[in-house]
């Protein structure tokens, strides 16, 4: 079966950037990011300015993406965790169902155990809204229904019009 899109409304993202919030407080983090496989930022929080959040998101993807082809070169079905340790900070990466990714920053004021522990709870709680929103998009296509996005009247030639010479 085709995955279907998501169409993730007000009331869940305030619950997923709720979640992460909580995360960053709790794990003492300094960014805390939710992403999608496909390199698109859904939530934040923390010290989001201090960071590229477009390139972070699409860097993570990939890096995701290309540790998966490794897993796989090995036999195993994915890694579902990644940590990358530097000399100020460091990036805990972790796949959450399959569609999202978690990625906190932290350094020296948090640890490693204490970020692993905030972070399974917190994903535990980001599958459930993920299912939840999965439940109505199933339902919608078995209804028929069609979410029209907001977009779709955008032409090529306004694009041109609007970053043309």
């Amino acid at each position: 079966m085709a995955k279907l899109d998501l169409i993730m409304f007000e009331e869940e993202y305030k619950l997923l950037q709720e979640i992460i919030g909580r995360l960053q407080k709790d794990a003492s983090a300094k960014v805390v990011f939710l992403v999608d496989k496909n390199g698109q930022q859904i939530a934040a929080a923390g010290d989001v300015k201090s960071i590229d959040a477009t390139s972070l998101a699409s860097l993570t993807a990939g890096n995701v993406a290309a540790t998966d082809g490794l897993a796989k070169l090995i036999g195993e079905k994915e890694f579902s965790l990644l940590f990358h340790e530097g000399e100020k900070d460091n990036l805990h990466i972790s796949i959450v169902g399959k569609r999202g990714i978690l990625v906190v920053i932290f350094d020296q004021n948090s640890s490693l155990a204490l970020v692993r522990l905030r972070v399974k709870k917190a994903s535990k709680e980001l599958q459930e809204i993920f299912d939840q929103v999965e439940q109505r998009a199933q339902k919608e296509s078995d209804n028929g229904g069609r979410f029209e996005s907001p977009f779709s009247e955008i032409t090529d030639e306004d694009i041109d019009r609007l970053f043309g010479d």
